[in-house]
This record gives structure tokens, C-alpha cells and sequence, in this order.
């Protein structure tokens, strides 16, 4: 009776291993994926037949030639070096390499390779990539395209844009010299001062925009490391007349961040535009007070810069304060480009500026560093 019973679960045992290996080959069989078996001697051992259909060759071609024969010419160093790696018992994930299928046709696989160091054999599931690097290569293709047509476009507006002061100037030293003292008749005169107006708006504008097109290119926005006490030294000394001559009060604590990473031509200019602007826009009858800070709020690094002056109803410009050409007071030394600067050059970088205010209760921009 007990042997009887042990050979019943041994022929139950038996038929449980043949059923898994069935369900193991059948799976194996049938996988879209491309499943191999690889020896340390760098030959195919088994393939499934998504191998096959794939590469265009019999399973018994395949496993006939060493495996780098099957690899393009320009992968084989790298396949080389990852199939050293494996036999170092080190699993290799998300590898890419070429193979050449036997109509010549290159095709791009995904790898993900595990090593077997006593039966010295590699077992590894690959996917066919081949459509998804068709498509980054159409797409880098078409990125290049779109770049150099940019910087074709701004070469172009650059070039106009400077070359046309010329003549502009020539316009305007021509009203210069002419003497309408001469003009006696007053409608030629009212058409001459327009004239001579319009000229010089039109060199204005001219020499705004090459102003923000050298910010834009300036220094090709290089990173270091920057002093925040030794930048705005340089931006104050440079302003330091108009600083005196409207009385304004600048204080100053850098205690909890006293260095950053960024452009220095872009902080300065940060600097330079925010100050400025809060004694251009100061109050009447009150001495501008303007306070820079540095703050770490939840692990950002923030600067602020903040003051007295008549404000902003934000109500009425929260989304074009930082537009081109936006002005939102009666102030004739206003171009409208200051805040667009600052704007671009904190962007740029990855950064963030916020701004709050309220009319006759002055501005504070604040100002979050990219991490």
C-alpha cells in the first residue's frame, strides 16, 4: 500500500512539472516580446519565434552564428561591454542596442538581461523600439529645424531692427539742421513737428528692442555662484546720483541667503530695474523707502524687494504687468520694458517672481530662485 501511494505522488508530481513546463513553453512560444536564452559564450541557447520574425532568420540561423554578428556594426563595443557586465552578475536594465535584420533593415531593442552564473546562461526579454526611436529622431529632426528657423527669424528681426536707426537717425539730424525759422506757413510746421516726433519715438522704440535683444543673448545666461551684498554694492554705486538726489532710504538684510546661483548681468539688471522703478514711481511728497531681503520659505530661496511708492491696482494689470511695452502710469521716462527684463531674466533661469501691491501702498516683488 505505501508504495503504491508514493508512486501516485510521484506520477502526480510528475504531471504537475510536465503541465508547468507545457505552460512555461507555451508562454515562451507565444510572447510578443523577444525572449532569449544567451550562454556565456556569446551564442543564442533558445529564442522564441518573435526572434525570428523579427530579425528574418531561421531559429536554426540564429543560433548557429555568435550573437555578434546579428548586432550593428556601430553597437558592438557597448553590447560587448554589457555582456561583460552581465557575466559579472550584474543585471542589466533598459539597455538599447541595434541589430540588423537579413534584409538589411535596422531595428532598435529595449533589453533587460539576468545573469545565471552556474548554468553560465543570460536570460533576457528585449521589445522592438524601433517605431518609438523613429519618432524622437523625426521629432530631434524637427526641433533642429524649428531653432535654426528661430534663430534665423531673430538674426533677421536683430539686423532690421539695428540697421534701421540709420536712416532714422539721418531723419533726425536732417530736422537738426533745417532752419523753420525759414517756414512761414503754420500747417507745414505742425506737419514738420510730427514728423520730427515720430522719428525720434520710432529711434526710441528701435533702441529698446536691441536693448532687450543684448539682455537676451548677454553672457549667454552663465550660472555661478554670486555675493548678493557684493552685486547690489555694484548696482548702487552705479545709480548712486539718482539714489541722492530723491533722498530715497534702501535697507538692506541678507541674513538668511547671502549667496545664489545665477547670471550676474541678470541679477544686476534685476536689481537695477526694481530700484530705479521704486524711485521713479514713488509717492509725492514722501522719500521713496525701499527694502531688499532675503528669505528661505519652505526650503525656496527667495530675494525681495519691496517699497513705499504708488503701487499697482492689481485688479486692473495682475496679467500684463510683466508685458512688453505695458505702462500703467503717466510717467514720461516710462519705456515699459523694465519689468518685461526682470520678468525674462528671473524665467529664464527657471525661477519665479511674484508681485503684490495695491494703489498708493506700494510693491513688493518677491522672487523664488530655482532649487
Amino acid at each position: 500500500m505505501r508504495m503504491r501511494k508514493m508512486m501516485r505522488i510521484i506520477n502526480q508530481a510528475s504531471d504537475n512539472n510536465f503541465k508547468n513546463e507545457a505552460i512555461f513553453e507555451d508562454f515562451f512560444n507565444r510572447s510578443l516580446d523577444l525572449l532569449c536564452i544567451a550562454g556565456y559564450d556569446g551564442y543564442f541557447k533558445n529564442i522564441n519565434p518573435a526572434v525570428c520574425k523579427l530579425l528574418e532568420y531561421t531559429k536554426e540561423e540564429l543560433l548557429a552564428r555568435p550573437i555578434n554578428d546579428f548586432i550593428y556594426k556601430e553597437d558592438k563595443i557597448q553590447t560587448n561591454s554589457a555582456r561583460n557586465s552581465l557575466r559579472e552578475r550584474n543585471p542589466l536594465i533598459d539597455f538599447e542596442n541595434r541589430y540588423l535584420t537579413k534584409s538589411g533593415k535596422i531595428v532598435w531593442l529595449l533589453w533587460t538581461s539576468y545573469p545565471l552564473e552556474k548554468e553560465k546562461l543570460i536570460y533576457a526579454v528585449a521589445k522592438n523600439i524601433t517605431y518609438k526611436k523613429q519618432l524622437e529622431e523625426e521629432r530631434n529632426y524637427h526641433l533642429a529645424k524649428l531653432t535654426q528657423i528661430n534663430n534665423d527669424f531673430k538674426q533677421l528681426t536683430y539686423t532690421a531692427t539695428h540697421d534701421l536707426r540709420s536712416p532714422v537717425n539721418n531723419l533726425i539730424s536732417i530736422f537738426e539742421l533745417m532752419d523753420t525759422s525759414k517756414i512761414e506757413d503754420p500747417e507745414t510746421l505742425e506737419y514738420i513737428d510730427i514728423i520730427r516726433e515720430t522719428s525720434h519715438s520710432l529711434k526710441d522704440t528701435l533702441n529698446d528692442y536691441i536693448s532687450i535683444f543684448d539682455q537676451r543673448t548677454k553672457s549667454s545666461a552663465s550660472i555661478e555662484i554670486l555675493v548678493l551684498s557684493n552685486i547690489l554694492e555694484e548696482v548702487l554705486y552705479s545709480i548712486s546720483s539718482l539714489i541722492s538726489n530723491s533722498k530715497a532710504t534702501i535697507n538692506v538684510d541678507f541674513s538668511e541667503l547671502e549667496i545664489v546661483h545665477f547670471n550676474k548681468t541678470y541679477l544686476k539688471s534685476i536689481f537695477l530695474n526694481l530700484i530705479t522703478n521704486s524711485i521713479k514711481y514713488s509717492k509725492p511728497d514722501y522719500l521713496p523707502i525701499i527694502s531688499i531681503y532675503t528669505k528661505i520659505d519652505n526650503g525656496q530661496k527667495q530675494l525681495i524687494i519691496s517699497d513705499n511708492g504708488i503701487g499697482f491696482d492689481m485688479n486692473k494689470v495682475s496679467n500684463k504687468i510683466f508685458g512688453l511695452h505695458q505702462k500703467f502710469h503717466n510717467n514720461e521716462d516710462s519705456n515699459g520694458i523694465g519689468l518685461y527684463l526682470v520678468y525674462n531674466h528671473i524665467t529664464n533661469l527657471g525661477g519665479k517672481i511674484n508681485v503684490e501691491s495695491k494703489l498708493n501702498e506700494g510693491a513688493t516683488f518677491t522672487i523664488t530662485f530655482r532649487e
